[in-house]
């Protein structure tokens, strides 16, 4: 992916102290809304088309289950772990609505994002080798809530180590987080998928970003000779973040920043270009210098570890600590836009009273 525009020493931080929390959280309920571009009002259409196209494939039955309310509170109810959902299963369509579905998802990612849910249910299918039925790459589940083109509406598409959740709070505003990536095993050690590593490259980064760094850096970055054992802006949990820490960003120079600009790149580099535009000025609002970089647990390969990059309101998690550090969890939160709340917090402040 191209940097432009990820700059982190471009960012002037000597001629003003450090923001408090409260400014921080306040700056953060407006962030990504302010005029809408005409590039995410063109994606909302495109969005809107291929969940019509989606719903419209499907039988009233399937749609029945497919579709529900905007308000339904199983819409923000995200969660990756192998437990039972709403929505249609990719197993439950033919092969003309599981196309339909796929182009759902295209209209918000690119290829390298594609790639991810593939790889996600690949990975579904190698525990199905040794764990049985449980394990079904094609119990991953399709919904829609609310009507598309109709704001408020979206859509997710979850399972066993996968959530994306895509919402349309209003005009020209496109969420996508929480999105959530896991991968088991995180490196597949038997044929025919021997090798294989869905999040590797991640931590192939992170690690060399750890490399990198000078002495007195690294000991910034540690927060704990320990990994997490597990994200810690899990589901209801991202209060337990609390304030960033580690090594700011601004610090860094420009190799390093490189790096984390590129693992940067992993999560937000999985959206359509038009979608990625705009996390990007989401990011750069928030001053990429003041962001931090995290790690936890070993420098040693093959052994458990944690590391998060942590601005204002964009968190993006890694924690490869279960099953002898071969089972990975990743997630990229926006936690002051995660299901497009502020936007509908806005939306719905503009309507007039009933």
């Amino acid at each position: 992916m191209p940097h432009d525009g990820w700059h982190p020493h471009d960012e002037d931080h000597h001629h003003h102290g450090p923001p408090t929390r409260r400014a921080v959280l306040a700056a953060a309920t407006l962030l990504p809304f302010g005029t809408a571009s005409a590039q995410t009002v063109d994606a909302a259409q495109r969005i809107a088309d291929a969940a019509n196209r989606f719903l419209a494939s499907l039988d009233d039955a399937q749609r029945k289950r497919a579709l529900l309310a905007f308000e339904a509170d199983n819409r923000i109810d995200w969660h990756y772990i192998p437990r039972s959902r709403t929505g249609l299963t990719l197993g439950e369509m033919l092969p003309a609505q599981a196309a339909a579905a796929r182009t759902l998802f295209a209209s918000v990612l690119n290829d390298e994002g594609l790639k991810l849910l593939d790889g996600v249910r690949l990975l579904e299918g190698v525990l199905r080798e040794t764990q049985g039925s449980f394990r079904d790459p094609g119990r991953y589940y399709v919904t829609v809530f609310g009507t598309p083109g109709r704001f408020p509406w979206g859509w997710r598409f979850e399972g066993h180590h996968l959530s994306l959740n895509v919402t349309l709070p209003a005009t020209g505003h496109v969420a996508v987080t929480p999105f959530f990536i896991g991968a088991h095993p995180a490196t597949v050690r038997d044929d025919p998928n021997r090798g294989f590593r869905l999040l590797g490259r991640s931590e192939d980064l992170a690690r060399q970003i750890m490399a990198g760094l000078t002495d007195t850096q690294r000991q910034s970055a540690i927060i704990s000779d320990r990994s997490f054992g597990e994200i810690v802006a899990s589901p209801q949990r991202e209060r337990d973040l609390g304030q960033p820490r580690g090594l700011e960003l601004g610090v860094l120079n420009a190799a390093s920043s490189a790096l984390v600009e590129a693992l940067m790149d992993r999560f937000l580099g999985t959206l359509a270009p038009d979608l990625v535009a705009a996390q990007k000025r989401r990011v750069m609002e928030q001053g990429l210098a003041a962001f931090r970089f995290t790690w936890a647990g070993s420098l040693t390969p093959g052994e458990a570890h944690y590391f998060r990059v942590h601005g204002p309101v964009t968190v993006i998690e890694y924690d490869n600590t279960q099953n002898g550090a071969n089972h990975v969890h990743s997630v990229w939160r926006d936690l002051g836009a995660d299901f497009g709340n502020d936007a509908l917090a806005d939306h719905y402040r503009r309507q007039p009273h009933r």
